[in-house]
């Protein structure tokens, strides 16, 4: 299914966040790859905030951005609550792209930094000097097996066919293998706090 963001986000960008909580509480197990924002799950509301004036201004929606930055963070309870589990890889450009001002991104990193250690999340980042057997991707979510949303510039792609579902969970394994974890990834993020002031 392809739907076009200026379809979904003609009333703003908050209905479009309170929309995806039926499938956040029905999902077991999140695997998501993000080559270009901290993924929505774990993003503060500062960093949301920013982050959603730029999709806002970029796609001339209504301006809504506070309302939807606080349904966001408001919908990320699914991390600390229920039987779910997450496992997330960045690129490291991720953490080095500032979005909003650096005290804002310096708050979100921090925050990545306290989310790394619950124990249904596993924050994996992908070093940029590492050497690369697959392509960075576009960014990705697969719930469970059963479907996975792509987002791209102009609009969202849910792909549910078995096949390619199981092509997104291999691209995500091969991408994990490219990527540390624990205390290593730790220091990425840390070192990426640290070239913000």
């Amino acid at each position: 299914m392809y739907l076009e963001w200026r379809r979904v986000q003609r009333s703003g960008l908050r209905r479009l966040q309170q929309s995806r909580v039926p499938l956040y509480e029905r999902t077991k197990t999140f695997r998501v790859y993000s080559s270009s924002v901290i993924p929505g799950f774990v993003q503060t509301y500062e960093y949301a905030a920013a982050l959603l004036g730029n999709i806002a201004r970029v796609h001339g929606t209504p301006d809504d951005v506070e309302e939807a930055a606080a349904a966001r963070v408001e919908r990320s309870y699914i991390i600390r609550e229920g039987r779910h589990r997450f496992a997330f890889l960045l690129e490291e450009s991720v953490l080095r792209h500032v979005v909003g001002e650096p005290a804002v991104m310096a708050g979100q990193l921090g925050y990545l930094l306290s989310v790394m250690a619950l124990p249904a999340v596993s924050v994996g980042i992908i070093p940029a000097s590492r050497e690369r057997s697959m392509w960075t991707l576009e960014t990705f979510t697969m719930f469970d097996e059963n479907r996975v949303s792509v987002e791209l510039l102009t609009a969202a792609v849910t792909v549910a066919a078995p096949g390619e579902v199981a092509m997104y969970s291999r691209a995500f394994e091969e991408m994990a293998s490219l990527a540390l974890f624990g205390a290593d990834a730790r220091s990425l993020v840390s070192s990426a706090i640290d070239s913000l002031s």
